[in-house]
């Protein structure tokens, strides 16, 4: 099949892509090569697909519709999954705007392809941040999210109701999948694991928020991808929603629509996140305790369960294998041993 993708040189666009193109498939990617964090590490991930004769690779920033829509009218694709997002939780308190133009004006002008190229699965990622002050966990993807603590989280749930409204009008067959605590070779540098390794690595102190005492549910991302991938073949129809065993479905009544969690359903402590790299690093981290931060949750993990229903799977690489994967790359494979941040 064709696919076009966004994001395709960010941490889970690249794996999506480079599973995809290894099954035979072509990928047409977009990436703005924004300078988030270091554009090196993204180059880097980019030369790596570049090498597969089926893919084809755009630059540009969501918010210019004409340069999208020539690189998805040039992929003429059968399935459109949208990656591509100015990420962050902290980051969309200091810069507020970037969001706006990447999260709401890019996933429009996603969403106005749709309407016109007619995919056969359009989908679009959104997070397990939409949640917000939700106190009820497991979250389950029938539960509130109306509270966003922070902008990012709105912008999120917010492409959430404009999918939906395009796929009920246009019948433009949608679903958005809510990622949980993303994780693995290749990731993000603004990201805990990656920050925790090089700290630790490199002597340098780690700052844990929140005491330690927060909980996330930690997803590999090559589990990620496999309930992506399955996902795709699960398009949804209008009036036809599944069901399972205390499983209620997001299958919207009026458009053939829905939402899915992707985590793994267990939650892991901050602090037993620290200890699992310094086992995998064989150091001690230099550990600089700290209150809550704004915008941060105490709690979140999925319920799985819609998304088993429909595909058969659910995450399952434990803390342990997962973490001693991305250490491995990082002592290996990684571009640069200091990615930076933007501030």
């Amino acid at each position: 099949m064709r696919y076009f993708i966004t994001g395709t040189a960010g941490f889970i666009g690249f794996h999506l892509a480079r599973r995809l193109l290894d099954e035979g498939h072509s990928v047409t990617g977009f990436d703005g090569m924004t300078p988030y964090y270091d554009v090196a590490l993204k180059q880097s991930r980019n030369a790596l697909l570049q090498r597969y004769d089926t893919f084809r690779f755009h630059i540009g920033q969501l918010e210019n519709m004409d340069a999208l829509r020539r690189a998805a009218e040039s992929a003429m694709p059968d399935v459109i999954v949208h990656l591509a997002a100015q990420a962050g939780v902290r980051y969309s308190i200091d810069n507020p705007r970037s969001y706006t133009d990447s999260n709401l004006v890019g996933s429009f002008n996603v969403l106005e392809l749709a309407r016109d190229l007619k995919p056969r699965h359009l989908l679009l990622a959104s997070t397990s941040s939409v949640y917000g002050a939700n106190e009820t966990i497991p979250f389950v993807e029938t539960d509130k999210a109306d509270w966003p603590l922070t902008f990012y989280a709105a912008t999120k749930k917010a492409a959430e109701a404009m999918s939906h409204s395009y796929s009920h009008l246009f019948q433009i067959p949608t679903t958005s999948f809510r990622f949980f605590t993303v994780y693995g070779p290749w990731g993000r540098p603004d990201m805990a694991l990656f920050k925790f390794v090089d700290a630790i690595q490199n002597e340098r102190p780690i700052e844990v928020y929140g005491e330690g005492l927060m909980k996330r549910d930690f997803t590999y991302v090559d589990d990620l991808v496999e309930a992506i991938v399955r996902l795709i073949g699960c398009v949804p129809v209008a009036g036809r929603p599944v069901s399972g065993p205390g499983v209620l479905d997001t299958l919207s009544p009026v458009a053939p629509w829905r939402v899915v969690n992707i985590g793994v359903g267990q939650p892991v402590e901050l602090l037993s996140f620290i200890e699992t790299i310094e086992n995998c690093l064989g150091k001690r981290a230099i550990r600089k305790i700290l209150p809550m931060q704004s915008g941060d949750m105490p709690a979140t993990y999925a319920d799985p369960r819609l998304l088993e229903t429909l595909t058969g799977f659910r995450p399952k690489t434990s803390i342990q294998d997962g973490v001693a994967a991305f250490v491995r790359w990082y002592l290996q494979e990684r571009p640069s041993s200091r990615p930076t941040i933007a501030a």
